[in-house]
């Protein structure tokens, strides 16, 4: 063969090879999915939300509490014909903490309009269940409302009605017939938020109720 027709041999095969994409640059993997952001620490998602809807409308049966703080011993039906808020809320909890101000609030500002706070302490701690820690916290988180301890979760299993919102730290605000208006289903809300903005709506409306 020339050496004219062997580059022209070559040049046909150096074409041929780059039409069917031998020695092009490797194509870039596609990269996975983002996976989505988790929620942020003390948020509630709208499964919780959903969970905890079937809640509005029932009436909490009678709870079985002991060693009040702030507080002689009450019942809820001697709180019937006030607006009542039970918020579930322990130490070491940082939707507890959080949400403190919050409920600090909702006392000064309703408190005297007929709102009645009631915080629910519920021992999540290892060990036996130590009542100084539920003072010492109540202390440092400013709580001045009536506080009670809730033994063995007693309370709180029998209002949520095998209702499963992934927490503990749950809201309900029940009107003056005890019947449960606004609920919310764990973690934090405080100044600011919407959840928060919401309850004090709630709040507002269920005071002019007569």
């Amino acid at each position: 063969m020339s050496a004219r027709r062997a580059a022209a041999a070559l040049l046909t095969a150096a074409i041929v090879a780059t039409a069917s994409g031998a020695g092009a640059p490797p194509t870039a993997k596609a990269q996975p999915a983002a996976k989505a952001s988790p929620s942020p620490p003390g948020s509630t998602t709208s499964s919780a939300r959903d969970e905890g809807a079937s809640l509005v409308g029932t009436t909490p049966p009678e709870w079985q509490v002991e060693r009040w703080l702030n507080s002689p011993p009450l019942t809820l039906a001697s709180l019937r014909g006030q607006v009542l808020l039970v918020r579930w809320w322990t130490a070491g909890c940082p939707y507890c903490s959080t949400s403190a101000p919050a409920l600090r609030a909702l006392q000064r500002d309703f408190g005297p309009k007929g709102l009645v706070v009631v915080g629910m302490y519920h021992h999540k701690e290892d060990g036996p269940y130590d009542p100084n820690v539920t003072v010492k916290t109540a202390k440092a988180y400013g709580f001045t409302f009536p506080i009670a301890f809730d033994p063995e979760w007693r309370t709180f299993h029998s209002w949520m009605r095998d209702v499963d919102t992934g927490w503990t730290s749950v809201t309900f605000l029940l009107d003056r017939k005890g019947v449960v208006r606004w609920f919310h289903p764990g973690g934090s809300y405080e100044p600011g938020d919407a959840a928060y903005a919401e309850l004090r709506k709630t709040v507002t409306t269920l005071l002019s109720e007569r």
